[in-house]
């Protein structure tokens, strides 16, 4: 059955369109290249129902055991696999 609108949809881009729009004004564009991959971050989070506050806490706590062979596994979508205290929204 179809919806006679697309509400759920408009919902889900709004963040992405007001953070594009947000980034115009992010002061030059290495700073606005640098908050969209914050954003990135946080958005894989929210999609691997992962709170972005205890996923980046842990990392800036952990980053400095890793190295770049294995970094990757401080990525949100590594990180849950990996962490049992991945605490969900």
């Amino acid at each position: 059955m179809l919806q006679i609108d697309n509400n759920g949809v408009e919902n889900a881009i709004r963040p992405v369109a007001v953070g594009r729009k947000n980034y115009l004004f992010a002061g030059s564009h290495p700073a606005a290249q640098r908050a969209a991959m914050i954003y990135s971050l946080f958005a894989t989070c929210r999609l691997h129902h992962i709170n972005p506050y205890n996923w980046l806490k842990d990392v800036l706590q952990r980053m400095h055991l890793y190295t770049t062979n294995n970094i990757a596994d401080l990525l949100p979508h590594n990180w849950s696999r990996h962490n049992d205290s991945a605490s969900v929204m």
